[in-house]
């Protein structure tokens, strides 16, 4: 099995400190400490410019809800617009309803905007009260993959729900791991889940990412 580390990273120097670790591709965002928003072009140009590993770009226009109104889902597109033309390798994205259901128009939207770059859903996910159902929307609306603790605080906590929703995805979309994910919790996760792919933040410390590539690499 063949595992692959997503660091999660704010800025350039993060940016090159998970690729000092090992990671496989990025995630690349700002204003980590509201769970993200879209970076600037000039960050997304600097990281693509010195981190040789594929650059996944958070496209999200303020912290808080994921439940956007009209001007801020066309903020959105922009965004969308802005960093695969900036040279993302791939656009994260997680509109909600207000019922905590996938805004399947405003999804679809993003993904049709994205054009041949893949979307990712991100960590929204797992504030929805039907994941089976939600998991079978993003299938449908062309999403490549799902960031996920399977509706728990962490991935590991989450590790069953996941392991659910490996077997129900099958090989329509990804399911990625994250949420706490850390080197002394990698392999559990792995193993239990039956998860490819995990997610960490890298919060500018390369060792953090190495530990949980070791870990993977000793897993497969």
């Amino acid at each position: 099995m063949n595992v692959l580390v997503e660091g999660c990273v704010e800025g350039l120097a993060d940016a090159q400190a998970a690729a000092r670790g090992g990671a496989d591709r990025l995630e690349l965002c700002a204003n980590l400490a509201v769970g993200g928003t879209t970076p600037t072009v000039e960050v997304i140009r600097a990281v693509k410019g010195r981190v040789f590993v594929p650059v996944f770009v958070m496209a999200r226009p303020r912290g808080g809800s994921y439940i956007y109104d009209a001007a801020e889902i066309d903020a959105t597109h922009r965004d969308i617009d802005a960093v695969v033309a900036a040279g993302a390798d791939g656009v994260v994205v997680g509109p909600l309803t207000a019922a905590n259901e996938i805004d399947v128009a405003s999804l679809r939207g993003f993904v049709a905007r994205a054009g041949s770059v893949p979307v990712t859903f991100h960590r929204a996910f797992d504030q929805v009260g039907d994941p089976a159902r939600a998991l079978e929307i993003l299938i449908d609306a062309g999403v490549q993959r799902v960031l996920t603790a399977g509706g728990r605080r962490t991935a590991l906590e989450g590790v069953d729900a996941l392991k659910a929703l490996v077997d129900q995805a099958e090989d329509r979309i990804v399911i990625m791991a994250g949420g706490k994910v850390r080197g002394h919790n990698a392999r559990e996760i792995l193993a239990r889940a039956g998860v490819h792919e995990l997610h960490a933040r890298c919060e500018n410390n390369a060792a953090q990412i190495a530990e949980i590539v070791e870990a993977a690499r000793s897993e497969a």
